[in-house]
């Protein structure tokens, strides 16, 4: 991933709430016998699992039209369903939101249209002109999609796999398949020909939307292994060879002109608010993905509920969308928030991690922006090596206007509004500067959530008055449980429980780290067809097993201590959470790009590195050494541009140093059995291409635990 930043870098530089569309008052209530809904003590974390019966009214003479304010909902045994066509029980309380009534998708995007129909919805590029739908023609979009899905043969609960780059066609296929009664289900764009055909089998896909060539040659592969599967569309591009039963989107979209509206309304009609209407698959770094079922108010309701915690205003906010939309992190922000709160969301090039999100927003200019972890490293770095290159004057303003504005981060976080002297003219000179270049000048806040963050990259922005606020959550919960706001945050923390939802610590130790559990609506409905897998992620009471380690400090901030599947424990039998070693590693050396620790079951703790180095036009790395490691190497008395080249000559000054970094984080150490007593660098940087980082850059630690066996085998001489 490049970052296109010019001449900018901070080491250097010279409509209201009142319009917000009432989801309160259940108007008349629809169910098909009676609904269970599960209410839970709001005073103590035990199940209790009272409950209340709402009384059909099935004796109505003729079915009422769909209102926005109706509540539909199918009756219901349990809180979890690993049929595609079981719907659960709502975890509903008497507290203001977790009491909302339910809405299913067309409920919750019909009452933006109606209000906001004439509004920007989805703007993208088209021959390098900006293309903008509004409310109105993106709803009417996905009806002429639903309508061509049925056409196709889409069945009820039957999966419309979508394999491609973030586009309004993206967005009109995932909306329309749920209108049409289908299970949307994002594919990764990096998945082998194998991965897309599990995905497509296991959600028995009728239709697969496909972006380009490239990924239609993947589904053509394993289309003999796809039973289910009767039409492929393209989105982007006219067809290279006409195959039967392969549609252009053109094509595609005129298919469903004569099927009776009629047909497409009594279809959503039925639709009921706690039934499946969304997959998302997990990452698979641990065997077979898993198919999380997602009902329309995990995700209408979350949408809602996390839009008002950060204080979203209807009509006004922007976003870029760049994310993998088949992570429920993008979908959630770019798709569900943005449709919820009338919001624009404009798509980035495909390119955009390689250098072009730069530009896009600096021509956007969003009011919010989402980024993992990598991506704030890599802005990070780019404006590090522009700073190097400053005259020594320029890095003087810099270094000071960023004591100012890390201080001043500090005060505001801490709830003081006061700021050090010097602060306006800091301002002036370098911050506003700063955001105008990154194109975040209209940000009101900044995100990053997925994956882990070090300190070091939250300092760094935070002494350009930019702090970025984490988040935390997983598919499972429909993304966010936990959120930092900007008047509400701690540096390092996931932030405050999402209002309507709870947090428990199962099994606290002595420093009251437990294992984090979630209760809410925005907790899934199970596994597609995995009901074991589902029973160990959901208990007897309902709550979600994370998986991870957390506390909470004395004002409920959450803390993320590690992830228990991810501990090392030591032959000794110390539990050792690897994250913070490492990310204390990166910070210590700045040549170094990637760490993973190792040391499971052995005498004492190892690590495998690798070093900072320039991405090629395919996102692959490559052995140039970036601008900032050549300077690294330069500080030391060495002249290298390549990683081969200190490799192969185990160059003593880097080797030094990077040992010297290491026992700087070993001396920090509680105890003897956390010193990293052995290291190697590999030749070639982690990436997603690699298979050593999933979609979101996170690490896979078995698939990189078996990659390099051999390296990790050197350190205990088996």
């Amino acid at each position: 991933m490049t970052w296109g930043l010019h001449t900018m870098s901070a080491d250097v530089i010279t409509p209201s709430d009142s319009k917000e569309i009432p989801v309160s008052g259940y108007g008349s209530v629809k169910t098909e016998e009676y609904q269970t809904v599960a209410l839970h003590d709001s005073k103590n974390h035990s199940n209790g699992n009272c409950s209340f019966s709402v009384k059909s009214d099935t004796d109505d003479e003729a079915a009422i039209p769909l209102k926005v304010g109706d509540v539909r909902l199918a009756p219901a045994e349990e809180l979890w369903s690993t049929a595609r066509d079981k719907a659960v029980k709502l975890r509903m309380d008497a507290s203001e939101l977790s009491s909302e009534p339910p809405m299913t998708v067309h409920q919750m995007f019909m009452a933006t249209v109606q209000k906001y129909g004439d509004y920007p919805a989805l703007r993208g590029k088209k021959d390098g002109t900006w293309v903008t739908l509004t409310y109105k023609e993106y709803y009417q979009h996905s009806r002429a999609a639903a309508k061509s899905f049925l056409k196709l043969g889409l069945e009820r609960f039957h999966g419309v796999g979508i394999l491609g780059f973030n586009s309004p066609e993206w967005f009109i296929a995932d909306v329309g398949c749920i209108l049409a009664g289908g299970l949307a289900t994002g594919i990764y764009t990096t998945n082998s020909p194998e991965a897309c055909q599990y995905v497509a089998d296991n959600c028995e896909a009728n239709v697969l939307v496909v972006e380009n060539n490239k990924q239609l040659i993947k589904i053509l592969q394993v289309r003999d292994q796809l039973p289910h599967l009767k039409a492929i569309v393209q989105y982007k591009g006219e067809l290279e060879q006409k195959l039967p039963n392969v549609y252009t989107w053109a094509e595609f979209m005129k298919l469903g002109e004569n099927v009776p509206d009629a047909e497409l309304d009594a279809l959503i009609d039925s639709q009921k608010a706690n039934e499946c209407c969304t997959l998302i698959y997990t990452s698979g770094t641990t065997g077979n993905p898993k198919g999380v079922m997602l009902s329309h108010d995990n995700i209408t309701w979350t949408a809602n509920s996390a839009g008002h915690m950060v204080r979203l205003k209807m009509a006004e906010e922007e976003v870029v969308s760049y994310l993998p939309l088949s992570h429920v992190a993008a979908q959630v922000q770019d798709m569900w928030i943005c449709m919820r709160f009338a919001a624009v969301t404009n798509f980035a090039e495909p390119d955009a991690l390689k250098g072009s999100l730069a530009n896009t927003l600096r021509e956007v200019r969003p009011t919010s922006f989402l980024g993992v972890p990598r991506v704030w490293e890599k802005m990070q770095e780019a404006m590090k090596a522009v700073g190097a290159k400053s005259s020594v004057m320029k890095k003087k303003i810099g270094d000071w206007a960023k004591g100012i504005g890390l201080q001043a981060s500090y005060n505001a976080m801490n709830g003081d509004s006061s700021v050090p002297w010097g602060f306006t003219l800091a301002s002036n000179l370098v911050f506003k500067n700063v955001r105008k270049a990154l194109g975040l000048d209209r940000c009101k806040t900044c995100y990053t959530g997925a994956a882990p963050i070090t300190k070091d990259t939250l300092e760094y922005f935070m002494s350009l008055y930019i702090p970025v606020l984490e988040l935390y959550g997983m598919s499972e919960s429909t993304g966010p449980h936990s959120i930092s706001c900007a008047e509400d945050y701690r540096i390092m923390s996931c932030g405050k429980v999402l209002k309507g939802c709870k947090t428990k610590l199962d099994k606290p130790d002595s420093d009251g780290n437990g294992e984090i559990c979630f209760w809410g609506r925005h907790v899934f409905m199970g596994y597609l067809n995995m009901p074991e897998k589902t029973e160990e992620a959901l208990d007897a009471e309902g709550w979600l097993h994370s998986g991870d380690l957390g506390k909470h400090d004395s004002n409920n901030f959450l803390y993320i201590t590690g992830r228990i599947k991810e501990l090392i424990i030591t032959a000794g039998g110390e539990n050792i959470p690897p994250v913070p070693i490492e990310d204390s590693i990166k910070e210590e050396v700045s040549i170094i790009s990637n760490v993973m620790l190792v040391g499971d079951k052995k005498k004492f703790l190892s690590m495998i590195l690798t070093l900072k180095c320039n991405i090629d036009d395919n996102g692959d790395p490559t052995d140039e050494l970036t601008p900032l490691a050549v300077e690294f190497c330069r500080q030391h008395g060495v002249i290298a541009s390549k990683v081969s080249e200190i490799i192969n000559k185990k160059e003593p000054a880097i080797y030094k140093a990077i040992q010297e970094g290491i026992d700087r984080v070993n001396a920090k150490a509680t105890s003897n059995a956390q010193r990293v007593q052995k290291w190697t660098i590999l030749p070639r940087d982690f990436s997603i291409s690699g298979g050593e980082l999933g979609p979101t850059m996170k690490l896979k630690r078995p698939v990189v635990s078996k990659m390099y066996q051999e390296e990790i085998n050197k350190f205990y001489g088996e």
